[in-house]
């Protein structure tokens, strides 16, 4: 469904109403869609802590200096 920003900001409640049904607003101005409404999705449980243990490691030397050469790139 496609509405205007007048017509949005008159029937924002309803337009809610129809959004958490699963329904799609788009918002116009002047004929050109400028925001989309929809409904934000229910999260799956809980993250746990510590899931991804063993997937992911940081080098050890992720903190030091760059090497001269790639430095040198961002100051061009």
């Amino acid at each position: 469904m496609e509405v205007n920003i007048h017509e949005a900001k008159t029937h924002l409640s309803k337009l809610l109403q129809r959004v958490a049904l699963g329904e799609e607003v788009i918002i116009a101005k002047a004929g050109k869609p400028v925001a989309r409404l929809v409904a934000i999705k229910k999260r799956q449980g809980k993250r746990v802590l510590g899931q991804a243990k063993g997937e992911i490691w940081v080098a050890d030397d992720f903190d030091d200096p760059l090497p001269p050469e790639i430095e040198e790139s961002f100051y061009r």
